[in-house]
């Protein structure tokens, strides 16, 4: 188990360094430079130099990389050119802004995926699983921003309960963010709920049908223990690695989601860098994002091996 957990961490630490190398060399491909971004039509030969010479710029492209590389090992993410920041002290309350929401969202939708999956798959073929399949169906298919856009006019423009759109400061409270996240919070739970709760049915179907429950069942084991003792704790084996996933899409995909709302997350914030060529910020952001994915993937795959002695079992041979 340990030598696992071993190579499972040097694996996650060989990915992220591949991850470090493509998304410097990807940006570094990108036509022009940040100095020719940022001072736009105001560039002169001497501005431009100047501005090189300061960002190291000029220096060969394995020293930057290793620079950068070295920064990041240190906590360093560099400095935004178009802002004049460190880029962690701009990250910092943009990404605790997109950690409240995700957590927001995580503990409504991931608790109503599961009760939805586990009465769909047990009320197969019925109404309440033609009901339940159809509207995931629907709101897996609706892009995310046209659910953002339906909500805002229902409920922020027709019937006024909501506000459409964040108005307030990045590094605001966080009980301040709380009333202006209620709509990004649906949005999120009808786009996550719809995923996990199509594969915890499929699960609950395979399990209550499995040789086991049946025997269980000629035993005289009650419905409900059948249900939340032997079946969900086997159905929810396989939907930890996707309900990880989730969760790290929560962190890094809400830009769209982000920005229909104007919601001062790390999503909004990655957008801007890209619109502005702010080419630091944005290998910051990337890195961050990555790091969380292949950690929360990591745990998932961890947990999955703890849970389930045959994976373990299976994966050291």
């Amino acid at each position: 188990m340990i030598t696992l957990i071993v190579r499972r961490l040097l694996l996650a630490f060989v990915t992220l360094f591949i991850i470090s190398l493509i998304v410097f060399v990807g940006i570094e491909a990108l036509p022009g430079d940040s100095a020719t971004g940022y001072l736009g039509q105001l560039a002169t030969p001497e501005s431009l130099a100047a501005l090189r010479e300061e960002f190291g710029l000029n220096d060969p492209i394995h020293e930057r990389y290793f620079n950068w590389l070295g920064g990041i090992l240190k906590g360093d993410l560099g400095v935004s050119m178009v802002k004049r920041k460190p880029v962690a002290e701009l990250i910092g309350n943009r990404f605790r802004n997109t950690v409240v929401l995700t957590i927001a969202a995580a503990l409504v939708g991931i608790p109503l995926a599961i009760i939805l999956g586990v009465v769909a798959g047990l009320m197969r073929d019925k109404w309440p699983d033609a009901l339940i399949s159809t509207t995931s169906i629907v709101a897996m298919t609706l892009p995310g921003f046209v659910t953002a856009t339906i909500l805002i006019y229902v409920f922020a423009i027709k019937l006024e309960w909501f506000p459409a759109i964040t108005l307030v400061a990045t590094d605001v409270p966080v009980i301040d963010l709380l009333p202006n996240i209620v709509l990004p919070i649906i949005t999120l739970t009808m786009i996550m709920v719809a995923h996990i709760l199509r594969l915890v049915r499929t699960n609950m179907i395979d399990v209550m049908v499995s040789d086991y429950i049946q025997m269980a069942r000629l035993k005289g084991v009650p419905a409900r223990q059948l249900v939340f003792r032997h079946g969900l704790p086997n159905a929810m084996l396989p939907t930890i690695n996707v309900v990880a996933l989730t969760i790290a899409w929560l962190l890094g995909g809400v830009a769209v989601i982000e920005t229909v709302f104007n919601y001062p997350g790390i999503g909004k914030l990655m957008i801007g860098a890209i619109t502005d060529r702010d080419f630091a910020l944005v290998q910051g952001i990337a890195m961050i994002l990555s790091a969380i994915y292949i950690a929360l993937n990591l745990i998932a795959d961890l947990l999955s091996l703890v849970l389930n002695p045959k994976l373990r079992t299976a994966r050291g041979h």
